[in-house]
């Protein structure tokens, strides 16, 4: 017989792609196209563009400063921020090589063939094996098993480190070996490549790029989306660029000044030309002008306010951006190298992602927290089972309590062993996380959900203690053939399996939220059940309600092609499979329910506390029930005793409306602000979705209005039943509200990612649901506990420390081509960059003693305009000092050893030189942590512009074509009265930032100085 020449095709609406190579790229930036693109991008900047519009000047007119003064620090600033980016742009280089150049298995005429990722074609067959990640998004066809499954990881997808079942297509799972694939003609139909869940043949036979094939020894797939089109890559986005509150006041600092030096620009030109008004008058009998030169017209005008523009450019620092950025850079290191925030028990240390927001960890108003990983272990324990209305503890069932022997307590428990989706590992060395180890055993549990591993290992502890010694032989008593599987999800918050057993009986088994199921039950011992699932939940325990029913033959016929025609359908595939699970998941009958324990972090409760009294508000947004997540918030102290709690629910608006309750807690707000009383809000899911919706009218500002101001009142809020869109709807409120107060977001999942990404500072938790929060968060912790260090010490200094970087750049008040340049450069920025890497104005252990420190930097403080205007008064008064004192003490009077007078480059000189040791000396008066790398620096500073002095006016140097500061220097301190004026204008120049110091801490002390004083 002819054989048959394979032929996989995809149909995309009336467009056929049969060979087409598609890469994956993550790069920004080509060979040719990253110095156009990069500068760009750096000149988008106002800093840059300005300086660059300077330097421009200073190239195309006569000016009183060399162009050079402006290009060197400029062109400093691009080079580094461009080897900064081209570096970062490499490393994704390197990503986009090892993705599309991995080597990959293919069948090709029967036989194995290896190839680049990257030359993958659509319809390609695919050969991965046990710990290999999917090059492409794939349909399973078969696999080594038997059963046609396979087991994955999708850790670098959602974020889960659990293991995931799979499935082959039902018509090629028997298809084993690289022949049989070969032979296979078949034509697959899909939809154009889409970012979202919409997956070909039903999700559980997708295998998606960038998971990992575990605990299966090899499979075969069809490549049905390759490079770009993969949702992998689709899914790809780069993070929103998020701005700290120091960056936008730097900005409108920024502003300030070039509107100062526009000012100071524009009356020069008008004072030049009022002075120039008498005849003759800036023309010396040695430089007498022509005609023409003495004809004014605008362009003269222009390019003489051009002129001034130049002069006076240097009070906008081009060094400061330069200078913050490696001092954010530098200082991200102090964080990651804390050994106190290092858990020995995960061998894992705080990560710094993004070095940007390290000063808006001293800002943060709002702290939104995940529940479960996050203040909880998310380490579950099998507590209690409730049976029928009887309690049984695992515990006390090994040391001999009497089951009741009836047939709804067999279906219970093999209820529990059949419904769920937990994996038998018979080997300790498992790749990813163990979900659950019993001491003693070789047998690892690894499932999606640690509270099923948890009822697994209660249920074996059972048997083990019911004369079933060996947990294999549980499947030999109860032997059942899976026929279905009703995968859970969050919005029916339940799982079903449909099993068959070797008498023929087909059952259904449902475990899920009671929310979920004690709707859709019709008998049991309801009651009693729901009873102790609400006493369980009040507890702070994780509820789980199981139910049956049984089928007849018929009856499953009808259910598996029902499950089937949603399963193939192409269109709303979703909506079809929910539809049939409603249809199948009814009628049960009430088994029992289940509690598990998840304990609360270490810590936890304190570090609440201390968040609390440093005044910031903590929100708790968790998914769970309201019972369990309220209980939850009791135990961490985030709801205290006296707390009176309000409650924004479905079950209170159903009573009344929405708005009756809006405004009756509003009401209750005011009433108990009066009274000091310390409240908490309990909102769930449903209602947040009502206050969101638009009203009739199209508005739904009003609403959200009254819950914002409820909200502003409240000591802690609680919302739970929360999706994790809704969770970040949350943080965008509260965000974005009138105050505008800055926001963290903490969580450990996948679904925590959304608000992390919203708010203004993201920290993700190391946990056991994954690293996907780790990954898209600005910063990561390993528990939550080391919240408290991160944002009341090392937050602290990060804010303190860059708000007086900030300050001094624009207070440090300039001459000489080569000390214009060097001035922001060398002479006083190592000083200031050193000084905001490690000052410490108190101790790290009087900071996390006193919480309450934190609250008095909110808002900006030490940055807002008064303080703004403090300096830049500061730094105006100096600069008076330095000329006029200069002036009045050398007025055409001094002269040197040898006769000669003082000159316009020695009296520069002289102002320039009370000016490095006045700034420098300054920061030497604000410093209160002193060590020997302080005094190197600040004294090295002063001692290296000496010497630099020395040099650059002590050698003729050739490849200057003047040389204007020769001898200069050492001419001047060759005069006594040089050095008297010189010490005289310091000690003026620093008297007001002295008596301010002295008498602000005697009269108006801050709270960090009467904490100081008590110690």
């Amino acid at each position: 017989t002819q054989k048959k020449k394979r032929m996989w095709k995809k149909k995309r609406e009336s467009k056929m792609i049969t060979s087409l190579y598609l890469l994956f790229f993550l790069k920004k930036y080509t060979f040719w196209n990253f110095i156009p693109k990069n500068l760009f991008e750096q000149f988008r900047r106002i800093a840059n563009f300005y300086f660059l519009i300077i330097f421009l000047v200073q190239l195309i007119i006569d000016t009183p400063t060399s162009p050079v003064t402006s290009g060197l620090p400029l062109f400093f600033v691009i080079i580094v921020t461009a080897i900064k980016q081209g570096y970062e742009d490499w490393l994704r280089h390197k990503a986009d090589n090892a993705m599309n150049q991995c080597p990959v298995h293919f069948i090709h005429h029967g036989k194995l063939v290896r190839k680049q990722s990257r030359k993958l074609r659509v319809g390609d067959i695919v050969m991965v094996k046990e710990d290999e990640t999917f090059p492409c998004d794939l349909i399973l066809l078969s696999s080594n098993r038997s059963d046609g499954t396979c087991f994955v990881t999708t850790a670098s997808l959602d974020g889960e480190s659990s293991h995931k079942t799979y499935y082959a297509v039902q018509d090629t799972k028997t298809l084993q070996n690289e022949q049989d694939i070969d032979k296979l003609h078949a034509t697959i139909e899909c939809e154009q490549p889409q970012p979202d869940l919409y997956k070909p043949l039903g999700s559980e036979n997708v295998l998606l790029r960038g998971a990992t094939l575990k605990n299966t020894e090899k499979i075969f797939g069809v490549a049905i989306y390759t490079g770009m089109e993969t949702k992998m890559a689709l899914n790809y986005q780069s993070k929103s660029q998020k701005r700290s509150a120091v960056e936008k006041s730097m900005n409108a600092f920024l502003i300030v000044y070039l509107c100062i030096l526009i000012s100071k620009a524009l009356i020069n030109t008008i004072l030049k030309y009022v002075w120039q008004l008498e005849q003759y008058h800036d023309e010396p009998w040695y430089n007498k002008k022509t005609e023409s030169e003495r004809k004014r017209n605008f362009i003269t005008a222009f390019t003489d306010f051009l002129s001034f523009m130049v002069l006076f450019n240097y009070i906008i620092p081009v060094s400061m951006y330069v200078t913050v950025e490696m001092q954010k850079f530098l200082g991200s290191y102090f964080l990651t190298w804390d050994e106190e925030m290092f858990d020995e028990e995960t061998g894992e240390g705080p990560l710094v992602n993004t070095s940007d927001l390290n000063e808006e960890l001293g800002q943060v108003e709002y702290v939104f927290t995940d529940k479960t990983g996050t203040l909880t272990e998310n380490n579950m324990e099998f507590i209690e089972c409730c049976i029928e209305g009887h309690i049984y503890i695992p515990h006390v069932i090994c040391n001999g309590q009497i089951l009741h022997d009836s047939e709804r307590e067999e279906l219970f428990f093999r209820a529990l062993c059949l419904c769920h989706t937990v994996q038998v590992k018979e080997d300790d060395t498992v790749d990813g996380e163990k979900k659950g180890q019993l001491s003693g055993k070789s047998s690892v549990y690894i499932s999606s959900s640690p509270d099923e591993v948890a009822l697994v290992e209660g249920i074996q502890r059972y048997c083990i203690h019911t004369n079933v010694t060996d947990w294999k032989m549980l499947f030999f008593y109860f032997r059942f053939e899976l026929l279905e599987i009703l995968s859970f999800d969050s919005v029916r918050r339940r799982m079903s399996v449909i099993v068959k057993s070797a008498k023929g009986e087909i059952f259904l088994f449902c475990k899920g939220a009671d929310s979920s199921i004690f709707p859709r039950v019709k008998e049991g011992k309801i009651e009693q059940i729901r009873s102790r699932v609400e006493r369980n939940a009040v507890e702070g325990l994780r509820t789980l309600c199981v139910a049956y029913k049984k089928f007849t033959y018929e009856e499953y016929e009808i259910v598996e092609k029902q499950l089937q025609e949603a399963k193939l359908a192409l269109q709303d595939r979703e909506k079809k499979l929910a539809e049939a699970y409603e249809q199948i998941e009814h009628g049960l009958i009430l088994l029992g329910a289940t509690a598990v324990e998840d304990r609360l972090q270490e810590k936890a409760a304190d570090t609440i506390d201390a968040l609390q009294k440093a005044g910031m508000k903590v929100w708790v947004l968790t998914g769970d029930k309201m019972e369990t997540a309220a209980a939850a918030c009791y135990a961490c102290k985030l709801f205290r005793r006296n707390t009176q709690i309000l409650e924004l629910t479905t079950k209170k608006i159903e009573e009344q409306n929405l708005h009756d309750v809006l405004f009756e807690l509003s009401k209750t707000v005011l009433k108990l602000s009066a009274e000091m009383q310390d409240y908490g809000l309990i909102i769930d899911g449903a209602a947040l979705s009502l206050i969101m919706k638009p009203r009739e009218d199209g508005s739904s500002g009003n609403y959200r209005e009254i819950f914002l101001e409820i909200c502003r009142n409240c000591s802690a809020v609680l919302c739970c039943r929360m999706a994790p869109l809704q969770k970040a709807q949350i943080v965008k409120l509260i965000k974005w509200s009138k105050e505008h107060p800055i926001t963290l977001a903490i969580g450990d999942g996948a679904n925590d990612v959304s608000m992390i990404l919203e708010a203004h500072v993201g920290i993700g938790i190391i946990g056991k649901e994954g690293r996907q929060a780790a990954r898209n968060s600005d910063y990561a912790i390993p528990k939550f506990k080391h919240l408290k260090k991160m944002l009341l010490i090392h937050g602290h200094f990060y804010y303190v420390r860059i708000s007086e970087l900030v300050q001094y750049f624009f207070y440090k008040p300039l001459y000489d081509t080569a000390y214009l340049t060097l001035y922001n450069i060398s002479f006083t920025s190592l000083p200031i960059l050193l000084y905001s890497l490690m000052e410490q104005h108190v101790s790290s252990e009087t900071l996390k003693r006193n919480p309450i420190l934190y609250r008095y930097m909110l808002i900006n403080a030490h940055l807002r305009w008064q303080v703004f205007i403090y300096w830049t008064f500061l730094g105006v008064f100096d600069a008076v000092v330095f000329f006029f004192g200069a002036y009045f003490l050398f007025d055409n009077s001094t002269m040197t050893s040898n006769g000669q007078m003082f000159g316009n480059w020695t009296f520069g000189t002289l102002v320039f030189t009370v000016l490095v040791f006045t700034v420098t000396l300054k920061l030497a008066l604000d410093t209160h942590h002193w060590t020997w790398i302080n005094h190197f620096v600040i004294w090295g500073s002063l001692l290296f512009y000496i010497v630099f002095s020395l040099l650059w006016g002590g050698i003729i140097w050739p490849f200057l074509n003047y040389q204007r500061m020769y001898y200069i220097f050492l001419q001047m301190l060759s005069t006594g009265p040089a050095w008297l004026g010189i010490i005289m204008l310091i000690i003026v120049s620093l008297l007001p930032d002295v008596l301010k110091k002295v008498l602000c801490q005697q009269i108006w002390p801050t709270a960090t100085e009467r904490i100081q004083v008590k110690i």
